[in-house]
């Protein structure tokens, strides 16, 4: 039986893990004005009723997912908490967690590799908001293509600690 201390998280995994709850909130805090109707120099959004809750609970949940990616080096990942019906306290099984990992890595590497093309053959010209405009959105939605890379190294540290 190993111990607790034999699946401490490497300090760098710490990092990573924080680092991608980071990556995602420009993105969450770039979408806000959209949902009350601000197009960040580019065309305003059409103002229906659902607008607003719709791009409000989207940047709740991207977060919430970036989030999720504590579990890569907390406890919680693997142990179940106490106050979980019927889990708690129990070991989360290793493919419980590296399944969806590699899954959302391997998803989220794919959707943003065209988002580098897009970036690197037409750059700001390829972005449909006006000068400035453009370049920040670059940079902020440019911060989110690292997020799939990232979640596959964690999810790989995650596997080799567990293992």
């Amino acid at each position: 039986m190993t111990t607790a201390a034999a699946h401490v998280a490497p300090a760098w995994t710490l990092r990573a893990a924080h680092a991608l709850s980071l990556l995602a909130l420009p993105v969450c805090v770039w979408r806000l004005p959209f949902a009350f109707g601000y197009g960040m120099g580019g065309a305003a959004p059409d103002q229906v009723w659902w607008n607003t809750p719709y791009v409000l609970g989207l940047s709740v949940l991207t977060e919430l997912a970036a989030l999720l990616g504590l579990g890569f080096v907390r406890r919680w990942g693997e142990v179940f908490p106490a106050w979980v019906p019927r889990l708690g306290g129990r070991r989360v099984p290793p493919a419980a967690v590296i399944v969806p990992g590699t899954l959302a890595g391997v998803l989220f590497s794919v959707l943003c590799a065209d988002w580098l093309v897009l970036a690197f053959t037409e750059g700001p010209r390829g972005w449909p908001y006006a000068d400035g405009w453009n370049v920040l959105a670059m940079t902020v939605s440019g911060l989110m293509t690292l997020w799939g890379p990232l979640l596959l190294v964690l999810t790989v540290a995650y596997y080799r600690r567990r293992r």
